[in-house]
């Protein structure tokens, strides 16, 4: 046999749902493959583009999959060796829905789908197989991550093949569709989609559904011209429409919609086009229910035993965010299932420390801090933390914080090994200057409220950011009374707190040009977290300090809260609350695309819009900076 041939063969035994097939059978199909090689940054196809006759497999190397939506490319994932992609060939007549890019040099395996196409149908676990990976855009399940791949779908939801839990989840839909007759005029048909804030109507003779409208009909059938607005909707709707019943789970919806290439699902009384209509399903809550369900990973999370496992996760929570991203859930959404699997995630490192070294001598919190602290971490930036154990005697002391120590020392190690780098400042747990008793972090908080100073006032600001991830919530109240005791009146504190929010480097010049880093790695690169995200973080947080509302810590939700809390400034409040969301989205966006921080922003690379919604978004900086001056007076520092 020819060798490579036998060489192809073996290395897709590796891999599913190559492994359901005989030597034999592989071989056929590794005579038909034609090799691809493509150079970094080469396309193998773009969104849009006609079908190919084959799908792909990754040999080495990896393909990025995204899609460009408003000028904006977002990857929504990663190919490396073993993974499948390009499947639209097999369930679908449409173009393709992505991009294919190389990332770097890689080699894939074309493999034709009228060869591999009796297999699929001699097969039927291989069929489910790639019917699944098709709807489920998941890793696959497996007991050993080397010997397979990651399987890719050409479809843009995310959801969790592992867990059996969506083939059960319902869908909230809309219950109060927009039923309309075969004879009524598309205009009025439009007229109250639009009233009503609808994307589908469905036509029913005697209330049983005989087709669908949506707003893709509209656009590809009306506005193109091909029919004139003054027709019947009969005229330009899908038929016949795909039922299901009232309780159908979200995979089953997502398996149907994908099976039938439509976006819409009627739901019916008795799930066929014999009765009355009840609700339509969308595409959209399909999303919204995958976005929305952070439980499966959590429990997921719960069964973990090494950092291997839970970096799996927090590569797949990426996955999430990307999709989510692309899909335009709401950022404040996409924040909040973010860091609730954040700190799982975090907690859990902590229990595996626990497990490892037996009972804490005492009670204690771990608190995060800085963006973690504050719910707004959605990249994989570094880790911020602090330790907090109750008052012991002290002959026992000594004992008692080693323990602490040797606690932070593997948590933010094992941290480190799930993707989360180690602060560069030190700003962990495992450092003695910040794993301490409540009383020594009492005289800490005193120190720095009542007496600011240069050195202390670095390190302190983002110590007023916190959350409890683990441990103790009287802990973390005891500390929280502190901050707020002294804070209250504390002229000098916020003198100091104010000139620094203002010491942070403008974003524009006097010419309203963007101020660039002009040296070192980043050179001529746009510092979007430095220049444009601390000024609004550390604003929000003087005015949440100065007026005394506890328990708030994210930035948006402070601005929110703010705009109640003082109705005269609301106005500054809520367009920094905005720009906030705009700044972080553009930040995780190039995050995402480059994997890493997103800190540092490659101008040229934006599109127009995006240039134009930064720009946008750096106006309410000046109110703020004003509002700071006018509220402290400010005059101790300046």
């Amino acid at each position: 046999m020819n060798t490579i041939v036998e060489r192809i063969a073996d290395f897709l035994k590796k891999y599913s749902p190559f492994d359901h097939l005989t030597f034999e059978e592989l071989s056929e199909i590794a005579a038909n493959i034609r090799v691809v090689n493509l150079e970094k940054n080469k396309t193998l196809f773009q969104y849009n583009d006609v079908l190919h006759d084959s799908f792909y497999v990754v040999a080495s190397g990896v393909i990025h999959l995204s899609v460009i939506a408003d000028a904006e490319e977002t990857i929504l994932n990663k190919c490396h060796e073993g993974a499948i992609f390009g499947l639209r060939p097999f369930f679908a007549k449409n173009n393709y829905r992505m991009t294919a890019k190389a990332r770097e040099e890689s080699v894939v395996y074309a493999i034709p789908i009228a060869i591999f196409r009796p297999f699929v149908a001699n097969n039927t676990e291989v069929l489910n197989y790639l019917l699944e990976n098709f709807a489920t855009n998941t890793p696959a399940s497996t007991e050993n991550d080397n010997l397979r791949g990651n399987h890719i779908s050409d479809t843009l939801f995310y959801t969790d093949k592992q867990s059996q839990m969506q083939y059960f989840q319902t869908l909230s839909y809309n219950n109060t569709p927009l039923i309309t007759t075969a004879n009524s005029m598309v205009s009025e048909v439009a007229q109250l989609m639009a009233e009503m804030r609808l994307n589908s109507a469905v036509i029913c003779d005697a209330n049983m559904p005989i087709g669908i409208v949506t707003d893709t009909d509209m656009s590809s059938k009306i506005a193109t011209g091909r029919f004139p607005i003054t027709v019947s909707v009969d005229k330009i709707m899908s038929s016949p429409v795909i039922t299901v019943l009232e309780n159908v789970s979200l995979a089953e919806a997502q398996l149907l919609m994908l099976k039938n290439n439509v976006t819409h699902l009627c739901v019916t009384a008795d799930g066929t086009n014999k009765s009355n209509v009840k609700g339509v399903v969308s595409e959209h809550d399909l999303i919204v229910a995958q976005a929305s369900n952070p439980g499966v990973l959590i429990k997921e999370i719960k069964r973990t035993h090494t950092p291997k496992e839970l970096k799996q996760i927090r590569v797949r929570l990426t996955d999430l965010i990307q999709t989510s991203i692309y899909k335009n859930i709401p950022l404040t959404h996409i924040s909040n299932i973010t860091s609730e699997i954040n700190f799982a995630l975090l907690k859990r490192a902590i229990e595996i420390s626990i497990l490892e070294m037996g009972s804490p001598p005492a009670r204690f919190a771990w608190l995060s801090i800085g963006s973690q602290g504050r719910k707004e971490q959605l990249l994989l930036t570094d880790q911020d933390s602090i330790l907090v154990f109750e008052d012991v005697a002290t002959e026992k002391y000594r004992e008692v914080k080693d323990y602490f120590l040797e606690l932070g020392r593997k948590t933010t190690l094992t941290l480190e090994e799930i993707g989360y780098e180690l602060c560069p400042n030190g700003h962990m747990a495992s450092n003695m200057m910040w794993c301490k008793s409540l009383t020594d972090w009492i005289k800490q908080y005193d120190n720095w409220m009542n007496t600011p100073g240069e050195s202390s006032n670095n390190l302190s600001s983002i110590f007023f950011d916190y959350e409890l991830v683990f441990g103790e919530s009287k802990i973390e109240d005891a500390i929280s009374n502190v901050v707020f005791k002294n804070a209250s009146n504390n002229t000098l504190f916020f003198d100091f707190l104010g000139n620094d929010a203002l010491r942070k480097n403008s974003p524009l010049s006097f010419f309203k040009k963007f101020i660039l880093e002009e040296t070192g790695p980043n050179k001529d690169k746009f510092d979007i977290k430095t220049r444009a995200l601390m000024p609004l973080i550390d604003g929000a947080r003087l005015f949440i300090l100065s007026q005394g509302i506890k328990g708030i810590n994210n930035t948006y939700t402070r601005f929110k809260q703010l705009a109640i809390n003082d109705p005269k400034y609301s106005e500054i409040y809520l367009n920094c609350a905005e720009a906030f969301l705009t700044l972080s989205k553009i930040r995780t966006v190039e995050g995402l695309k480059n994997e890493d921080s997103g800190q540092f922003i490659n101008l040229e690379e934006l599109s127009k819009i995006d240039k134009e919604k930064l720009k946008n978004a750096l106006a309410p900086m000046r109110e703020l900076e004003e509002l700071i001056k006018n509220k402290f007076q400010l005059t101790q520092f300046s």
